[in-house]
């Protein structure tokens, strides 16, 4: 007993002595480690064999970081068991370990400290502490709610395709998937494998289901938040949610158009003028995080692959479950370059000013991000001789965890595909998350060093 006292005395000590983000960084690595050990089981796989532990690791990677990629097909390597550990995986990294924890202890009638506040407040990005514990509550129930609808849509598809139990269940798989923007499926029958959603790409009730809950998913609890408090009054709502709402629009039309240009007379020649829509509407909405494709990415133009990745690079919006830079990133650092451009004092916009430290976080986003990425790019290029646009795919889908891919994942050799899973590790906790975590704050230094300019541009 008394050795039990000191080991709970001494854990306690470790965890008030981490920060924040060392926390989130360390309760997602240990989930990852619990998925990888439950899917290498005998009993995770169809054919009842051990799975690698590299393979298992990147699956458990890319479900708890809901990205997508995979270097098997999710349904005819795994088994049901498998599949089930694999959703709980989706299911827990979208809305994120804390926020899961949070709302267990309010239905056991827990107090909840304010170490768990601000820990729920950095997990889910929330703008102040206040009305977190509600605001967690309010998430739950809306997924519970948001994802039973999606499942009772899809099963009006679904069961008929495949059976009641495999259709309740595929229902309840998509649904999930599609809301926590994981892109993982299991559509593949027969022969045919990795087919995401390609032979449903003119079926409007699934497209517009599986596009209605990635965009749900993608636009933030803080948004969901706000919309509920303030209905359709667009003036009231926080700078927050309009400029998420106004960019969200942006990346959904504009890319659609420029989908549809691209490709009608190459990719989507042979399709009717509904499904060309259909098809364009939904490439323009899974690049940003969602990993579901109706069309064979692998086949698209250049200028249609490029189109993708800057969308996968922008991603969705803070506090969501999505990936990226974030909605909210790209449209801080277009104002600022706009401002500057025009030498206006101050970054205005919808009648407010950016805080500075808004302009300075969105930088340091954009450029860890892309460091990040070039890095790997080239890691992987000199490792195998792979097409460099393939592989530049693969790694912005890796860090902005979408989960889109032009068939090259299962081409990767394992030190590639080690570089990819920390890649997707890094996404899913925040590139400036992850680079917080291994820092520690300093307090600023009572001397400055002199200035000195330097020339720039």
């Amino acid at each position: 007993m008394k050795k039990q006292q000191i080991f709970s005395s001494h854990m306690k000590k470790l965890y008030n002595s981490l920060s924040q983000t060392q926390v989130i960084a360390i309760g997602f690595l240990i989930m990852i480690l619990i998925g990888t050990f439950l899917l290498m089981l005998p009993i995770s796989s169809r054919d009842g064999e051990w799975t690698r532990f590299l393979d298992a690791l990147f699956t458990a990677t890319s479900a708890s970081c809901v990205t997508g990629l995979v270097v098997f097909d999710t349904f005819q390597h795994w088994s049901r068991f498998g599949q089930i550990v694999l959703i709980l995986l989706i299911q827990t990294g979208g809305l994120g370990f804390v926020t899961i924890g949070v709302f267990f202890s309010i239905l056991l009638r827990r107090r909840i400290g304010l170490k768990s506040r601000g820990l729920l407040q950095e997990s889910v990005n929330t703008l102040q502490i206040g009305g977190v514990v509600r605001l967690a509550k309010k998430i739950i129930l809306g997924t519970l709610l948001i994802e039973g609808t999606g499942a009772i849509l899809l099963s009006l598809r679904f069961i008929p395709m495949f059976g009641f139990a495999e259709g309740v269940f595929a229902s309840v798989f998509h649904s999930i998937s599609a809301f926590c923007n994981a892109g993982f499926d299991l559509m593949s029958r027969g022969d045919a494998s990795y087919v995401s959603l390609t032979g449903q790409v003119g079926d409007w009730v699934i497209n517009l289901v599986i596009m209605a809950l990635i965009i749900i998913g993608g636009i933030g609890f803080i948004v969901w938040d706000d919309i509920t408090r303030h209905k359709w009054h667009f003036r009231r709502y926080l700078l927050h949610t309009k400029l998420v709402l106004v960019v969200t629009a942006l990346l959904i039309v504009v890319p659609s158009i420029l989908f549809f240009l691209f490709e009608k007379d190459h990719l989507m020649a042979g399709m009717r003028p509904s499904e060309m829509v259909l098809a364009s509407l939904f490439s323009s909405v899974t690049a940003r995080t969602a990993g579901f494709n109706t069309v064979d990415t692998g086949l698209l133009q250049d200028c249609s692959k490029f189109l993708t990745i800057m969308l996968m690079f922008v991603g969705g919006s803070p506090g969501s479950t999505a990936g990226g830079i974030k909605t909210t990133t790209l449209a801080v650092l277009v104002i600022t370059l706009f401002s500057n451009i025009r030498k206006k004092s101050g970054c205005n916009v919808f009648g407010r000013r950016l805080a500075d430290d808004a302009v300075r976080r969105a930088s340091i986003v954009f450029s860890i991000n892309l460091f990040l990425t070039l890095i790997v790019t080239l890691a992987i290029s000199a490792l195998q001789p792979l097409p460099l646009t393939d592989i530049l795919f693969e790694t912005i889908s890796a860090i902005a965890t979408v989960g889109m891919s032009t068939g090259l994942t299962r081409d990767l050799n394992d030190i590639s595909r080690v570089l990819i899973i920390l890649l997707m590790y890094c996404g899913r906790i925040g590139s400036l998350s992850f680079a917080l975590a291994f820092t520690r704050t300093k307090q600023p230094a009572p001397v400055q060093q002199p200035v000195e300019n330097i020339s720039i541009g």
